[in-house]
């Protein structure tokens, strides 16, 4: 069988042959347990920076030790579902051309080990979250059985996945408020649901687009088509714009010397939109955080954005 498979780059042939026989990845030089808890996929944390930036109170020591809080938290929180994520899916990522490399996947990490590791997280960000604030408790409780419920009957269910997923980066940025005790308006809200319906979407979309819907890497792309996913994403984009616009445009004249900041940060803010728009487009956008780590254009009209939208939020 070996010499059979040796030249076959199917994904059932690379589900046969050992993943040690596979070519190194630069990701293994870290431990497999913190490879495992996916610590680089810890940038999606920072939106709990979200309300506390709209609100103009990011600066205050009490509300950026609530970000630091909340922060930590989801970290541990995320890195539990992940573990569970991996064990669940470990047959499913042994057909990707990256997930593969996986600990879990590979064989460098047992399924016992981060499973104990997963309980030991999720128990210590709920109780630390509980101890810091009850709301702040609560959201995270929302998050892990969202996120179990995901893994164990809606992952597979069209658009109710996405919904699901989507979630989870709502419910980050609603966690810097309730660990900062700040209120958050339903505008914010707004954005941030349908911004996380944007990316979400996108990421299906470039993952069925990149290894096709018959890949066997995730079954609910079998239910999609890249039409569905681009109206989804698209209109997702197109609500996001729409909500933000409505919120930046609040107390817009509330300086008197009638400087619109709020009115200025909306070009940036489509900009961004826009050039994130086009790696889905290409079907690169299967990894956000890669995007925003390695986009140095990116990265420079969100600085752009970020000081307007913090000079908008003094002014109210």
């Amino acid at each position: 069988m070996t010499d059979q498979t040796q030249g076959l780059t199917t994904p059932v042939a690379m589900a046969i042959r050992p993943a040690a026989v596979d070519a190194p990845s630069p990701v293994r030089r870290a431990p497999a347990l913190l490879r495992a808890m996916r610590i680089r996929q810890w940038t999606k944390n920072l939106l709990v920076l979200g309300a506390p930036v709209a609100s103009g109170k990011v600066v205050q020591p009490s509300v950026l030790l609530g970000c630091a809080v909340a922060f930590a938290l989801f970290c541990a929180a995320a890195s539990c579902v992940y573990l569970l994520n991996d064990v669940r899916d470990v047959k499913e990522d042994r057909r990707h051309p990256q997930k593969r490399y996986r600990a879990i996947a590979a064989g460098e990490l047992s399924p016992r080990a981060a499973v104990v590791a997963a309980t030991l997280l999720g128990l210590g960000a709920l109780t630390a979250g509980f101890a810091w604030a009850p709301d702040l408790g609560w959201t995270l409780v929302i998050y892990l059985v969202a996120q179990a419920s995901y893994s164990l009957a809606l992952k597979d269910q069209p658009a109710i996945d996405l919904a699901v997923v989507s979630s989870g980066f709502l419910l980050r940025a609603v966690a810097g408020g309730t660990a900062a005790g700040l209120t958050m308006s339903p505008w914010f809200l707004l954005v941030a649901t349908f911004g996380s319906l944007f990316m979400v979407a996108g990421k299906r979309y470039s993952e069925i687009r990149r290894l096709g819907a018959a890949a066997g890497t995730r079954r609910s792309l079998e239910l999609y088509s890249e039409s569905y996913l681009r109206f989804i994403w698209s209109m997702a984009a197109g609500v996001t714009v729409v909500v933000y616009i409505l919120w930046a445009l609040n107390g817009v004249h509330a300086r008197p010397d009638g400087l619109a900041w709020g009115a200025m940060s909306v070009a940036p803010f489509v900009l961004g939109l826009l050039r994130y728009a086009a790696d889905i487009d290409r079907g690169t956008a299967e990894s956000p955080e890669d995007i925003v780590l390695n986009d140095r254009h990116l990265q420079a009209i969100g600085a752009v954005w970020l000081l307007l939208v913090l000079l908008h939020a003094s002014t109210h």
